[in-house]
């Protein structure tokens, strides 16, 4: 029997071109933890996959933003993105984050966090730590 308190994951999405960052939170939703980074081009399937296995409540998708606050051109590969994901899985809304300096704050953590430079050149960590700041910046302020 499942708990009256259970919650459901809240799954974070810092999606590139290339390659997309997934960060997701304990079931109580109290701890933001990096998941992986996946190559953008097979990020449905891993979606379904995990969706299947987790019981997943929302998802967070880092929101481009310019300076200007105007939304840059990586928009343009979300938006589909969002649109086919409310298809799969209309049941799970959906939100953005303003996610303007998560790649400044994670470079900013892997050098507090002692990592050598080499580890800090590694673009799918930098991603996967990028998604853990939205989550977290999201989790911060609900």
């Amino acid at each position: 029997m499942q708990s009256v308190y259970t919650m459901g994951r809240i799954l974070a999405i810092d999606y590139g071109k290339k390659r997309t960052g997934i960060a997701v939170s304990d079931p109580l939703q109290i701890i933001a933890n990096g998941l992986t980074t996946v190559p953008t081009a097979q990020l449905m399937a891993f979606l379904t996959d995990y969706m299947s296995k987790e019981t997943v409540e929302r998802v967070i998708v880092g929101l481009p933003k310019q300076m200007n606050n105007e939304v840059s051109e990586n928009m343009t590969n979300i938006t589909p993105f969002v649109n086919r994901f409310k298809k799969l899985f209309p049941s799970i809304p959906i939100a953005y984050v303003d996610e303007r300096f998560t790649s400044v704050l994670a470079h900013r953590a892997m050098i507090d966090g002692g990592l050598k430079k080499k580890d800090r050149q590694n673009k799918a960590l930098v991603d996967e730590i990028s998604a853990t700041i939205i989550l977290q910046s999201y989790m911060e302020n609900k």
